[in-house]
């Protein structure tokens, strides 16, 4: 599964969630599109609930098809509210990072002998939900890591 269908597939509460968790000083990450989509002044739109901004955001990148968009509102969120769950995995898989930030994901692979300890790890101590978001992404970064696709697979 990639990005976009994983975002595609959360309910609507979840997504709200996520975009809210993403809000900075009023504002959600995607706040100036969903602006311009309803003809709004960018700073009009936060008088509007956010989770009226959520859909209307959603909507945008599932118009779009945009995977990449997809991708960094999951990870932005992961990296900000379950960075413990990003930075576990990459530890237990060997994985070279700075704070969660991998710097050549090309050459920084996780050992794939070791993904499904770390996941079983990462489920007990952050839940199912956030660590397939996670194994979403790394399947995006390390689309041949047998470890990885292994452990999506069993979702």
């Amino acid at each position: 599964m990639h990005a976009l269908p994983y975002l595609k597939s959360l309910s609507p509460e979840r997504f709200v969630e996520i975009y809210s968790g993403l809000e900075v000083e009023g504002y959600g990450p995607l706040d100036r599109e969903v602006a311009q989509s309803l003809k709004f002044r960018p700073q009009a739109i936060g008088k509007l609930p956010m989770a009226q901004r959520a859909k209307r955001a959603r909507q945008i990148i599932e118009k779009s098809g945009n995977e990449e968009l997809a991708y960094e509102i999951l990870g932005a969120w992961l990296l900000r509210h379950k960075k413990a769950l990003v930075t576990g995995f990459l530890d237990a898989t060997g994985v070279a990072h700075q704070d969660g930030m991998i710097e050549d994901i090309g050459s920084a692979e996780p050992d794939a002998k070791k993904v499904a300890d770390a996941v079983a790890v990462l489920d007990q101590s952050f839940g199912e939900e956030p660590t397939t978001m996670y194994l979403v992404l790394c399947k995006a970064m390390w689309p041949s890591n047998e470890g990885v696709e292994a452990a999506l697979a069993g979702r």
